[in-house]
């Protein structure tokens, strides 16, 4: 932990995957964080508020830092890690990948790796399974990747003028249950019109052509008509959202959150409209998150006592 002797601090956006027809593939980061205060000890420690009961084997961050020593042939310093997060666990949100990416920026510094951001990436979607999410949560912004030849590659895009609102129901998803509602293929043809909806999808982003990134948003095939049965108001609330002034509402990632896109200073009212509405979920206004992880040494984040 050379430089960060009194301790570092890391924080961490959540994500909001997919975006409709990106399956996969396209991510973008949102104003949520966890937060991770680290700092030294006689033996790994994880603590959170408000508390969590989840047994030290069974936590993320725990798990990819044992991972990480055996694939580096290391021993780490041992630390204690106090996590706050106010990105709601199971909900679509990227809970998951906000922490293993955190895990990376801890033994990063542990370790002193000075892992380049490429490496943090290649080694967070191999924890994850895929880059969407972790690269959002890694680089901020909007971000679209793919797998070739080993290799994860991706391309941050500039993303302005718009603002979210989440609707997020009190009941959990598995990303792994979410994953057994997909079917095991797709005719090429429909693999062909998948692709080309996400396509212009990400044009019409790079254009701020509003409706036409709702249009082919709302037109997926890849995911969206077998998820829907995680969430049975989604009809209702898309057609309630897009009164109200959103031009484009999806799944969140594995769901159930739904995320309803709106141009910037719209979704204030989106957000009163949804709350009236569906009173049974909570509803946030959103903005995108332009910086992705971050750390900090912090001599004021001692947490021994907590």
């Amino acid at each position: 932990m050379n430089g960060y002797r009194d301790g570092f601090v890391i924080k961490v956006p959540g994500s909001s995957a997919n975006l409709g027809p990106g399956f996969d593939s396209i991510g973008m980061a949102v104003n949520k964080y966890v937060t991770l205060f680290v700092n030294h000890a006689d033996e790994w420690k994880f603590t959170s508020v408000p508390p969590l009961s989840i047994k030290k084997e069974e936590n993320i961050l725990y798990t990819v830092c044992q991972e990480l020593q055996k694939l580096w042939n290391v021993k780490a310093p041992t630390a204690h890690v106090l996590t706050m997060s106010d990105i709601p666990l199971a909900r679509g949100l990227g809970s998951s990948a906000a922490a293993i990416v955190g895990a990376i920026e801890i033994m990063n510094v542990l370790c002193e790796k000075n892992l380049s951001p490429d490496e943090k990436l290649q080694l967070a979607a191999r924890f994850e399974g895929h880059a969407d999410n972790v690269a959002a949560s890694l680089y901020g912004g909007l971000v679209v990747s793919t797998y070739q030849n080993k290799k994860w590659e991706y391309v941050k895009l500039p993303v302005e003028e718009l603002e979210m609102v989440a609707v997020i129901p009190e009941f959990e998803a598995k990303t792994k249950e979410s994953r057994g509602l997909l079917p095991d293929r797709l005719s090429f043809g429909d693999a062909v019109t998948g692709s080309s909806h996400a396509n212009v999808m990400i044009g019409a982003f790079l254009l701020k052509k509003w409706d036409l990134v709702g249009k082919m948003m709302e037109s997926d095939i890849f995911h969206e008509p077998y998820r829907q049965k995680l969430f049975p108001d989604f009809v209702e609330l898309k057609e309630c959202a897009g009164k109200a002034g959103a031009f484009g509402v999806t799944i969140s990632g594995a769901g159930p959150t739904v995320i309803c896109f709106c141009e910037k200073g719209k979704g204030r009212n989106v957000v009163n409209t949804l709350s009236s509405e569906f009173p049974q979920h909570k509803v946030e206004l959103l903005q995108v998150s332009k910086a992705g992880s971050e750390v900090h040494s912090n001599h004021l984040c001692k947490v021994s006592s907590i």
